[in-house]
């Protein structure tokens, strides 16, 4: 198995979850102290404050990953439709790398297990098993797959997510990806295309390679020489990847952002559950302590 890694830094943030507490319970008859539950308001409102903040700076990142999907795809666009007007097709049986476009960063929802779940379909019929390797960007997903089926591990990257993608980091991948892929007969990629501020759909899109051009029925009509062929698929490829690369971005930025605004929720619904306890609690204790001191005067009365 060849791993390759790219150098862009990632920068990791803190895994947080809005969760019960072990041990509480608001209609346990043996209730939590009042400093008990003022602890749990105190760390549910830090744990609050962190999912707002990481919906705000998702969301800022999301507007910048827009823009630069709508450019990306343009620019792929006018690349793909080259080939149609040149009637190639990209080819849909033999050897296949199946390149899995994620991420290293979580707290987005289910926004990479949707791959998996997706290549696990397809590897599920044992024939497609048996003719595909995998190339994973992104940890999330090759942590995912590892436990599923290591062997058809073939290239890895690592450092994937941490800002808006580039077309020089698209085409650092795709010329290693080329690079490790002469032996097979399609590439396929898989990834997250981003459908609206909400919503995104796991999609696979066969790649053209180089044979296919070659076989193109209406390339002549472009004055193409055969010497072009290969670095025209290269770049229609590393124009693939960055368009991929760009729509996955965008689909993980907003699927974080609705992750952290549901998460906000949670927290939110969870602080005020806890202050009523916290004010039941508390007058109870109030009333208790008036009870004694009545009952107190009353016997020395």
């Amino acid at each position: 198995m060849l791993r390759q890694t790219l150098t862009q830094a990632s920068r990791m943030r803190p895994c947080i979850s809005v969760v019960g507490f072990r041990g509480f319970h608001a209609s346990s008859p043996c209730e939590a102290t009042l400093k008990e539950i003022e602890q749990r308001l105190k760390s549910i409102k830090n744990i609050e404050k962190i999912t707002k903040t990481i919906k705000t700076v998702a969301q800022t990142k999301l507007t910048r990953a827009q823009r630069a999907m709508e450019a990306s795809n343009k620019y792929y666009r006018v690349s793909d439709e080259v080939f149609k007007e040149a009637g190639t097709k990209a080819p849909e049986e033999g050897k296949t790398l199946m390149v899995a476009c994620s991420s290293d960063k979580g707290l987005c929802g289910g926004i990479h297990s949707s791959i998996s779940r997706l290549i696990r379909r397809e590897l599920h019929d044992p024939k497609t098993f048996e003719n595909t390797s995998l190339c994973i960007l992104g940890e999330k997903v090759r942590t995912q797959l590892l436990r599923f089926c290591p062997e058809s591990f073939y290239l890895t990257f690592a450092h994937i997510g941490g800002a808006s993608p580039s077309f020089e980091e698209a085409l650092q991948i795709s010329s290693n990806i080329l690079e490790h892929a002469k032996d097979y007969d399609r590439i396929v990629l898989v990834y997250n295309k981003f459908a609206s501020a909400v919503s995104f759909e796991t999609v696979m899109k066969n790649l053209y390679t180089t044979k296919a051009i070659n076989e193109s029925p209406n390339l002549s009509a472009y004055e193409v020489s055969d010497e072009v062929h290969q670095p025209l698929m290269e770049f229609a490829f590393a124009n693939a990847i960055f368009s991929a690369m760009a729509e996955a971005h965008c689909s993980e930025m907003s699927s974080r952002r609705n992750a952290m605004e549901n998460a906000s929720k949670s927290a939110g619904d969870m602080i005020n559950k806890f202050s009523i306890q916290y004010n039941r609690q508390r007058q109870a204790s109030i009333t208790n302590e008036l009870i004694d001191i009545v009952t107190g005067a009353n016997s020395l009365a």
